[in-house]
């Protein structure tokens, strides 16, 4: 597979063309942000944690029947995917209080939902990536109400099937976000990543963060989070 030229470079990755119309070349970076682009900085081996760790996930999540992007990996940062158009809806799945949900509503961080909540965001950094309903998305014309249910139905499984995935790796799934997009045919699909960057992921017994928290609080200790949460993965795989 022939790498082309570089399409587009985003917060956390790269993205380039090949010789196949259909398919792309994302090559994951060390670069981190938080609070949309306000906070920068480098994790040391993030974008190889991050690939590979996205990488099994989507393999295991096809194989549950959630169709996703993945095509296969080409190295540590450099993974091959199905091209796809973006849907400007950030899904974001929460099973526990935490970040901006314990702000906006003043639920103390840690209180654990009887049921998933689902939230859904507009991806765009100009306006700060807002929070929107259905409602919403349908008048901006984001997506279609099908579409939109699609979306959901795979989220909630995306849910079922981390959570029990992370709880053999003594990991409690606090919350996380996933981006969804078209293939050229219409078929909606999983996309963009799942990793330390786009999940909070807890120890199950002493409650310690594994995940972006620690960038973001400047709690320390990052680059060993993001190496023990994929160690726990291959451990388990």
């Amino acid at each position: 597979m022939e790498k082309k030229e570089q399409l587009y470079e985003g917060k956390a990755k790269k993205v380039y063309a090949t010789d196949d119309p259909e398919l792309l070349i994302v090559d994951y970076k060390d670069d981190a942000t938080a609070f949309n682009g306000l906070k920068k900085g480098t994790i040391a081996g993030k974008g190889v944690i991050n690939n590979q760790m996205s990488n099994r996930l989507m393999a295991k999540l096809e194989k549950s029947g959630v169709p996703t992007h993945f095509v296969r990996e080409l190295s540590e940062r450099e993974t091959l995917v199905k091209k796809v158009s973006i849907v400007p809806l950030e899904v974001i799945i929460r099973n526990i209080a935490a970040g901006s949900f314990s702000k906006r509503y003043g639920v103390p961080e840690g209180v654990v939902f009887e049921q998933p909540t689902i939230e859904f965001s507009y991806k765009n950094d100009e306006l700060g990536d807002p929070l929107l309903n259905s409602y919403h998305a349908l008048a901006l014309k984001l997506a279609t109400p099908a579409e939109i249910e699609t979306i959901k139905d795979y989220s909630f499984r995306v849910n079922d099937f981390l959570k029990a995935f992370w709880k053999e790796c003594g990991v409690t799934l606090v919350d996380f976000k996933l981006e969804f997009g078209r293939l050229s045919d219409g078929t909606i699909v999983l996309a963009d990543e799942i990793s330390p960057d786009t999940s909070r992921l807890w120890d199950a017994k002493t409650g310690e963060k594994l995940d972006k928290d620690r960038f973001r609080r400047d709690m320390g200790g990052v680059e060993e989070a993001y190496a023990e949460i994929m160690s726990r993965l291959e451990a388990h795989l």
